[in-house]
């Protein structure tokens, strides 16, 4: 997992995978706010957005998931969230395996499990044995907008 702030890259830039890097020049060149929520295309399949408009939830009434095939470039461009992150043990219990159809694996709960705290700006790469529980309210639910990338990880 990386954690950062598409405000304050000049350090991160240099390290990153090229794909990475494409996906934040991204995120810094466009107005999330003005954009219709949907999917867009970035780099065909190997890189599209999701511009997302939802409330968080307690964290309790979020499964924690998995994916395998694309990495999630999780930006918060309004509002407040708390994802949970953890690297996969192998010891969670599953919930729903959909990774073949859908590229996403829920777990009842996720072992070494801490919190991100994702302001507009934030933004966290994750990798396909981070395991993350996205959508959660800090203090009260509120509205959120933000926009995940997918990243197809055999491009890297």
């Amino acid at each position: 997992m990386i954690f950062g702030d598409i405000n304050n890259l000049s350090d991160m830039e240099k390290i990153l995978p090229k794909p990475i890097v494409k996906t934040i020049n991204y995120l810094k060149s466009n107005d999330f706010l003005n954009m219709e929520s949907g999917v867009y295309e970035i780099d065909g399949k190997n890189i599209y957005a999701q511009v997302i408009d939802t409330t968080t939830k307690e964290k309790s009434n979020a499964k924690p998931e998995v994916h395998k095939k694309y990495i999630d470039v999780q930006f918060s461009v309004e509002g407040k969230e708390k994802i949970g992150f953890a690297r996969d043990t192998g010891n969670n219990e599953v919930s729903e395996d959909l990774l073949e159809e859908r590229d996403i694996k829920f777990y009842e709960n996720a072992e070494n499990e801490v919190d991100l705290i994702m302001k507009p700006g934030n933004f966290a790469v994750l990798f396909p044995n981070d395991v993350h529980r996205p959508a959660c309210s800090v203090g009260e639910p509120c509205n959120i907008r933000k926009v995940i990338v997918k990243v197809n990880s055999e491009i890297l």
